[in-house]
């Protein structure tokens, strides 16, 4: 995509991830399950954070995570998402800019702090994730940079965000800003909690023709087509959408587009330690092979390194170089 200054800008909730080594005392004394996932309001956010250890800090979010992953393999990438103007906020950005993304969203006061997931790791490996949306979930269209997103060859958008309305209304501008451009836009369905609320709206977008690149698992595009098979499913969107890609775990990825599909196995991995992030990574070594103009099957094998890479170990950044485990499929 030689006419653009970025490669993929992808637009998401900005979440600070606080990781903090603790002990199974610690989550009683808490009050807290472990292993589990929950939604907490910013004064808990605050009270739990002050009774925390020493923590390590890392710009989180799906859709940026993606924005970190593409950066990673070598092409260029942008990040819009909401953060205020805190500690936290002015850590996000520096963390993620350090990355190589672009993200140049100023911080904005609605009253709510930066969010973060508070991640509390016991001994033997579980997480225990309490998640402060905050800001994050007060993106307006306001703060969008038209011209950084005519200038993206493919707009990258998470369907987490569709969930508040002020950043729906900015997502739907987006997207008319990038088809207006003749960009791509890619989507992704992010959870198959996301598609049962959303459905009508996601399905209303597809149909609309306003997304070129559909992004889901086996779940969520079953939910999609609300039926229990996944071939069947393919069937139902492959031609609603440029290209389809469909996720399944450690029985690969497939991807349909414009007639052609193309089967990959899933990447090996010695051992997987944690899989938060693996769809992200997914997402951004397809796009990075699409920016590139690479095939069907090389976008996918490109996203299947990326997803192994980062479920080997903790966290849903990598570790590793990409490009160097990509070899010559980027050389």
């Amino acid at each position: 995509m030689t006419d653009c200054r970025l490669d993929v800008l992808c637009i998401g909730n900005a979440i600070v991830d606080v990781i903090s080594d603790t002990t199974d005392a610690f989550l009683d004394q808490e009050g807290l399950t472990k292993g589990s996932m929950r939604l907490i309001d910013a004064e808990e956010a605050e009270r739990l954070y002050s009774h925390m250890g020493p923590a390590r800090e890392i710009s989180g979010g799906s859709a940026a995570n993606t924005a970190a992953g593409v950066a990673a393999l070598g092409a260029r990438a942008g990040f819009i998402g909401q953060v205020a103007p805190d500690q936290l906020g002015a850590f996000y950005k520096h963390d993620l800019t350090a990355t190589g993304v672009e993200f140049t969203t100023e911080p904005q006061d609605f009253g709510q702090p930066t969010a973060r997931s508070m991640v509390l790791v016991t001994p033997d490996g579980h997480r225990t994730m309490n998640t402060f949306l905050g800001a994050a979930q007060h993106l307006p269209s306001s703060v969008l940079d038209e011209e950084q997103i005519r200038s993206a060859g493919i707009l990258y958008l998470e369907g987490y965000l569709w969930d508040p309305e002020t950043p729906r209304y900015a997502m739907v501008r987006a997207i008319e800003v990038a088809r207006e451009a003749g960009r791509k836009v890619a989507f992704t369905l992010s959870d198959s909690f996301c598609v049962d609320r959303h459905r009508d709206g996601f399905n209303e977008l597809i149909d609309g023709g306003r997304v070129d690149i559909l992004f889901a698992n086996e779940d969520e595009i079953q939910a999609m087509a609300g039926v229990a098979h996944v071939e069947t499913a393919v069937d139902a969107f492959k031609n609603k959408v440029e290209t389809l890609v469909v996720t399944r775990s450690e029985k690969g990825a497939l991807a349909t587009q414009r007639g052609e599909r193309a089967d990959v196995p899933a990447a090996p991995v010695e051992k997987v330690v944690d899989t938060t992030g693996a769809g992200d990574l997914f997402a951004a070594g397809f796009l990075a092979g699409q920016a590139k103009g690479l095939s069907l099957e090389q976008s996918l094998k490109l996203g299947s390194i990326a997803a192994a890479e980062v479920i080997s170990h903790y966290g849903a950044r990598p570790e590793a170089d990409l490009k160097a485990l990509a070899g010559d499929i980027v050389a």
